[in-house]
């Protein structure tokens, strides 16, 4: 092994020893799943602000916002920040699900309002989520120990992967909230040392040119993002179950933080797409930058991946576990050792399953395309839950709403994964809005949405309009 893997090797080590030093060492089956302290504290604001935040920057997300603003100049980057808009949308919205209606999750939540099967829907798709967000982090943070399909890239892959099983599997959601709360932190700095290092070079060579036609093509996405943002949170565990962890006043406030501090972090890491651009570096710029700057530069950025990927990784684990054990069977009743025994296994089957996409290199595909189309089309089959949560007070709205607000987002994002894996064009051209690569996903968002809506509020008025059954004497 060459001094260079070494060091490699080493970061991976010291991020391991970080977060082992910190890691709770035992946690009841109540803290498992609700983050609160030894002695029964929900978690302070703060907190959550930084656990919120970390695990919405995302590994992919870092590479994503490098690759748009490469591509598109500063409008790819504004435009991907514009997804972090989700955390005013949620948090709002579980708000006044909670004064309101007392509801202590997004599930019993779906329950009450449109009832069991209903809520299953929802926790399927949920847990797609939960699976994309596995291999696409997992795979971002290997790629920094050698090319797909390497060894050094698998044993990675398997470390990252296994080192965040164990320690989640320890603590759940205590494990994962004490855990941010270092990696945001670390995550800072770097991003610190990244700005240090590319921002003179971008200083002085100023922002790169954009052509009229890759401007526009950015601003198309930054469009789709405010679209898909309405929906967006709300197939995301990792964000709302944090959102139920302390009081509501306490979750709102840390929500609107959360978005600006991850939101900022995001555009602010946008810039090295930029200087990828001004620089003419080809390829992904979160790799190629890091190699033209050098082995120390190199470093930090592998740092970053491995913090974020595991910050990410351990919340996943922590809301799979919450899905297999407590949320599929809608069970609100106190936490025991039994749900943490069910949790632990679900954690396991989604860390197993969860890293199969990674084996379509030897399917003669890559699946480096694949990390950016998993947020956009996923975005794209969960558009309906943008009525059945925004629009819940209306209440004549049930089952039938539900169903005609999630069936039409669905298949029209199964449509469009189908036209993104064959490349034969399903959904009319007509349909486009804007310019570029992302017109048809915008046209796709609009429309849909707008179907999905009326299709909600028409299920509502058929409910209000159906003549209830009286009530038989006894």
């Amino acid at each position: 092994m060459t001094s260079v893997g070494m060091l490699v090797w080493l970061v991976l080590a010291g991020y391991g020893a970080l977060i082992w030093a910190i890691m709770p060492r035992q946690v009841s089956a109540g803290q498992f799943f609700d983050g609160r302290s030894s002695q029964g504290g929900e978690p302070g604001l703060w907190l959550l602000v930084a656990s919120a935040a970390v695990t919405w920057i995302f590994a992919k997300s870092i590479s994503n916002a490098a690759g748009l603003s490469a591509a598109f100049g500063i409008a790819g980057g504004v435009g991907y920040a514009f997804y972090y808009l989700s955390f005013a949308v949620v948090g709002i919205a579980v708000y006044f699900l909670r004064v309101r209606g007392g509801f202590r999750s997004l599930p019993a939540f779906l329950v009450a309002k449109y009832g069991p099967f209903c809520a299953k829907l929802f926790l399927a798709a949920i847990a797609i989520r939960l699976f994309n967000e596995v291999w696409s982090n997992t795979k971002v943070g290997a790629l920094y120990y050698g090319p797909e399909g390497s060894l050094a890239y698998w044993v990675a892959a398997a470390a990252i992967t296994g080192f965040t099983l164990y320690y989640s599997w320890r603590g759940g959601l205590r494990s994962s909230l004490i855990t941010d709360g270092a990696q945001m932190l670390l995550a800072a700095v770097l991003l610190v040392v990244v700005l240090a290092a590319v921002g003179p070079g971008l200083a002085a060579s100023g922002l790169p040119e954009v052509g009229p036609a890759s401007h526009a093509a950015g601003l198309t996405f930054g469009g789709l993002a405010l679209v898909q943002v309405l929906s967006y949170g709300f197939h995301d565990p990792v964000m709302t179950d944090r959102a139920f962890v302390t009081r509501p006043g306490v979750m709102l406030r840390a929500f609107l933080l959360a978005g600006l501090v991850s939101g900022g972090f995001i555009l602010l890491f946008s810039g090295v797409g930029l200087y990828a651009r001004a620089m003419g570096l080809a390829g992904d710029p979160s790799v190629a930058v890091p190699a033209a700057l050098g082995l120390p530069m190199m470093l930090v950025f592998n740092a970053i991946m491995l913090t974020s990927a595991g910050s990410t990784l351990d919340s996943t684990f922590a809301s799979a576990a919450k899905v297999g054990a407590r949320d599929w069977s809608n069970d609100e009743a106190p936490p025991t050792e039994r749900h943490s025994a069910r949790g632990r296994k679900a954690m396991l089957a989604i860390a197993l399953l969860g890293n199969l996409p990674l084996l379509a290199v030897y399917l003669g595909g890559q699946v480096g395309p694949a990390v950016i189309a998993a947020t956009t089309i996923s975005g794209t089959m969960v558009m309906g839950l943008a009525p059945i949560f925004l629009l819940a007070w209306i209440r004549p709205a049930g089952r039938l709403s539900f169903h005609l607000a999630f069936w039409p987002g669905l298949v029209l994002g199964v449509l469009m994964t189908v036209e993104s894996a064959t490349g034969v064009e399903i959904l009319p051209a007509a349909l486009d809005i804007g310019t570029g690569s992302y017109a048809d996903d915008l046209g796709v968002n609009v429309f849909g949405l707008l179907i999905c809506t009326a299709g909600y509020v028409a299920g509502a008025l058929v409910a209000a309009l159906r003549p209830r059954r009286a009530v038989q004497p006894a």
